[in-house]
């Protein structure tokens, strides 16, 4: 395995992605009329909060894909002026390609020695964005994780490479290896942050338009390395449920 080389150095500009083409299937009735992005919390809509978080980090470009009530996000943006930033959408109007075929989609939006920080719109977390952007630049992926409680884990070695993934409930394993055990890996649960290296677009030739980004991570974890980066006091949500929207306006209050 290899970090791949490349011109990147902590003087590129800081650009990032928020995938917002989610249906938000599990927030219905409310993505029944609009997008899961536009959802508010505490009177803000998550993908203006996610945008004015990476602003204040200092990223400088952001592309944001849409499929789901795609033109009120658009609209949203034009309305808003952007917030000041350049912000660019990758449009999966035609078909919904999950988070990897998504990124792959986008590329040509980014600039190429660039990392790109790539963030969920629906994720809250007390993580310094700028620092895990920074510090991780020279890597091919580096993946924001913590020791919680969840039925699916990522597999990493003890020196934080990744190797594979496991749903605990079903006993289900992915990895690269042959003969992976659950029990020599750490298992640790993915935050929905992570930074990626344009230099890693070429491996994704191979597949097809609509792919998991995490999918796309094991297939090739064997070739190229693939960090993890642990955040012991990591405070996390997902807004994935109804009954998480209450729990956000609390949380944003404890992470301020």
């Amino acid at each position: 395995m290899t970090e791949i080389s490349g011109i990147t150095n902590k003087t590129t500009s800081f650009q990032a992605m928020i995938f917002a083409a989610g249906l938000g299937t599990r927030l219905k009735p409310l993505t029944d009329s609009m997008p899961k992005a536009l959802v508010k919390i505490g009177g803000i809509p998550m993908l203006e909060r996610t945008i004015l978080n990476l602003k204040a980090a200092g990223c400088k470009r952001i592309v944001v894909n849409v499929h789901h009530f795609a033109s009120l996000i658009t609209d949203f943006l034009s309305d808003n002026g952007n917030f000041g930033m350049d912000i660019l959408v990758s449009n999966e109007s035609d078909c919904l390609l999950d988070t990897g075929g998504g990124l792959k989609k986008a590329a040509p939006l980014f600039l190429p020695f660039s990392p790109i920080l790539i963030h969920n719109v629906d994720i809250l977390s007390n993580i310094n964005l700028k620092s895990f952007y920074i510090n991780n630049v020279d890597s091919n992926a580096t993946l924001l994780v913590s020791n919680r409680k969840t039925k699916r884990y990522l597999l990493f070695s003890d020196d934080m490479q990744l190797v594979g993934w496991t749903n605990i409930e079903t006993g289900e394993v992915k990895s690269p290896y042959d003969n992976i055990r659950v029990s020599d890996c750490r298992c640790l649960a993915f935050s929905g942050i992570h930074t990626f290296s344009p230099r890693l677009f070429p491996l994704m030739n191979d597949f097809p338009n609509k792919f998991g980004i995490i999918d796309f991570y094991l297939k090739v974890c064997d070739k190229v390395v693939i960090r993890g980066v642990e955040k012991n006091n990591l405070k996390i949500l997902d807004i994935g449920k109804l009954d998480s929207l209450s729990k956000a306006e609390i949380f944003i209050n404890q992470i301020q």
